[in-house]
């Protein structure tokens, strides 16, 4: 026994860090109990154990007495002068009184208490340990999964990565190595619990501020992310100090910062912003590569009308709406975007002018008018060089009616004759 409980004892302090002491004395409290109904004496009982060799004695004060009517908690004068040679009535001798078949108990008692002091002891390391790192970056290793939660190895201890903290298009595998941002060190009911994530937006932050060292010592500042984890951030950064570009700053030389972090994000697309307090040059910024025609905002409602030409509305909007969606949170604005009608009002004005020019001096309506224009007639003059077969397939008339349109389109030109 005694050989053994040396060896598990170094071997906890040694691998595990558990302090000797905190384990010795969880054994002798433990001890202590499993003794009170094996020891006969039971005044001042106390376990000693010897930290080198592993001995375990039971040790218990009794009271020195003339005539012993108690003997659990009495010892004979005579009897303590054996033990001690100052021994007086009403004094206390500590006598040892370790039964024959305590190292059986004692094992079995052992054992039970080192599992269970260990295993407090690690959840208050864990706490120690883990209770200022909140918003940093651990690695582990996927261990198991507990339903839709992630378990990491974090090496002495388990992190969990619940499924709101997943990023939704990632597979995790046992064996695999992550990265992950820790949310919160929770002492619970339950022991200590380290919270991770790959999703929060915070992990992006951190990793940039790991891979820019313009951010790590202040140069550049992050002044927002909005992100949707798995398909795309938009990060918005500036600098005080004019000399430093902070967007090139953070894409770094041939882009090889922000590569490293969209290999650590596995692939999900980064988008780097000047971040501006000028409402209106952020949101263009923000919408890049976006061509924005026109924005309106609006104060009241913190929202801001956005035009855009035809070819440009999907780009802006974005894949369901997620070019729009991460602009509003990163700027604050509610972003409205509309295709831009301005263009095609022009021409559809400048349609319906020439159309009104044509039926107001040929003997044709609105429609058929409409119709020339439409087929590429939008004057008279362009009109002279209309063949009779023309009129007739462009206006579906009789050969007759075309005719009649015709002499009119030369009669109304007469210069061109």
């Amino acid at each position: 026994m005694n050989a053994e409980f040396i060896a598990m004892l170094d071997y906890l302090e040694r691998e595990r860090g558990i302090k000797r002491e905190i384990l010795l004395e969880a054994v002798s409290n433990a001890l202590l109990s499993a003794s009170k109904k094996s020891v006969s004496a039971s005044r001042d009982l106390r376990i000693d154990i010897n930290p080198k060799t592993g001995e375990i004695r039971a040790l218990a004060k009794l009271l020195v007495v003339e005539d012993v009517t108690n003997p659990a908690d009495e010892i004979s004068l005579s009897k303590a002068r054996k033990l001690d040679l100052n021994a007086a009535v009403g004094g206390e001798v500590e006598v040892e009184v370790t039964p024959k078949n305590f190292g059986r108990i004692a094992a079995q008692t052992a054992k039970q208490a080192m599992m269970q002091r260990i295993r407090q002891v690690e959840k208050e390391m864990i706490y120690e340990e883990f209770k200022d790192r909140a918003g940093e970056i651990v690695s582990g290793t996927v261990r198991r999964f507990d339903r839709s939660d992630v378990i990491l190895d974090l090496g002495k201890f388990e992190a969990i990565m619940p499924q709101r903290e997943r990023v939704v298009v990632e597979d995790y595998n046992v064996g695999d190595r992550l990265r992950a941002y820790v949310v919160a060190v929770e002492n619970g009911i339950r022991g200590p619990e380290i919270i991770v994530s790959r999703s929060h937006p915070n992990f992006v932050r951190r990793l940039f501020e790991l891979e820019v060292s313009e951010i790590n010592d202040g140069t550049v500042e992050i002044r927002g992310i909005a992100r949707e984890a798995g398909y795309r951030t938009k990060i918005a950064v500036t600098s005080a100090n004019e000399k430093v570009d902070p967007v090139g700053a953070c894409v770094g030389m041939r882009g090889s910062r922000v590569k490293n972090i969209v290999r650590e994000l596995n692939n999900e697309k980064v988008d780097i912003i000047r971040w501006s307090s000028d409402p209106k040059e952020f949101v263009l910024e923000a919408l890049k590569p976006a061509k924005v025609k026109n924005l309106i905002f609006d104060t009241e409602k913190k929202s801001v009308q956005i035009s855009v030409d035809e070819d440009q509305l999907s780009l802006a909007i974005g894949k369901k709406g997620q070019n729009a969606r991460l602009t509003s949170r990163l700027t604050g604005w509610e972003i409205n975007i509309d295709r831009d009608t301005s263009a095609t009002h022009a021409v559809e004005q400048k349609v319906a002018q020439a159309a009104q020019a044509l039926s107001g001096g040929l003997p044709i309506t609105d429609a058929q008018a409409l119709l020339l224009v439409k087929a590429g007639f939008t004057n008279l003059e362009g009109l002279r060089d209309a063949a009779v077969e023309d009129l007739v397939e462009i206006l579906s008339v009789d050969e007759a009616k075309a005719r009649e349109i015709h002499e009119a389109v030369h009669q109304e030109t007469p210069a061109a004759q």
